[in-house]
């Protein structure tokens, strides 16, 4: 990788760290910004990723020669948010609703570097097979839902309800890493060199 930038990914998500790593950005530090994360209830879903993964750039005070990654990440069944279940009865009604039908996860990406910042989003289209109740349940005794957007994790055994995927697999695991690459680009990285 080349440039003389240090890299900052502005989330705790252990996920990210991981797609970070995976596509060859291994020195990186991790900062997680106290952000606003509230939204004008009549933004498109990609309008709302893109504003709150600005707001958590903006929230992050950096040195100039930093370069700040900031991503947020939504599931939309229709235009509902799907957010992270309150608990086990939640994450049963939000399966329930995903099961045979398609949703969306979009993702907004930040790059930003002194006063200069990027913003784009990406959205994957995800369809669920029809599963019956018992493997819901089943799924979501075993934990994994509960702390995911849409109740299910496409990286671990939730893989095992989605029948196929429209678009970056890695979005729905909250970082399209594609669109990262191509804006890291901007700023001087690039990933193959």
């Amino acid at each position: 990788m080349s440039g003389m930038a240090r890299i900052v990914l502005a989330s705790g998500s252990p996920r990210r760290q991981e797609l970070l790593q995976r596509i060859g950005i291994t020195d990186f530090t991790v900062r997680v910004p106290e952000a606003d994360e509230s939204y004008d209830p009549s933004m498109t879903p990609q309008e709302i990723v893109c504003h709150i993964s600005r707001q958590k750039s903006m929230a992050l005070s950096s040195a100039e020669d930093e370069i700040v990654i900031t991503a947020d990440t939504m599931v939309f069944l229709d235009d509902t948010r799907l957010g992270k279940p309150k608990d086990e009865a939640d994450a049963l009604q939000m399966l329930t609703a995903l099961q045979g039908r398609h949703h969306t996860v979009c993702t907004g990406v930040t790059v930003r570097q002194g006063g200069r910042i990027v913003t784009r989003a990406a959205s994957t289209d995800v369809y669920f097979r029809p599963a019956e109740e018992r493997e819901l349940r089943a799924y979501i005794r075993g934990g994994e839902p509960m702390d995911k957007a849409g109740s299910y994790g496409v990286q671990g055994q939730g893989a095992l309800l989605v029948e196929r995927i429209d678009g970056d697999f890695f979005n729905v695991m909250g970082l399209p890493v594609l669109l990262l690459s191509q804006m890291l680009r901007q700023f001087g990285i690039d990933l193959f060199s």
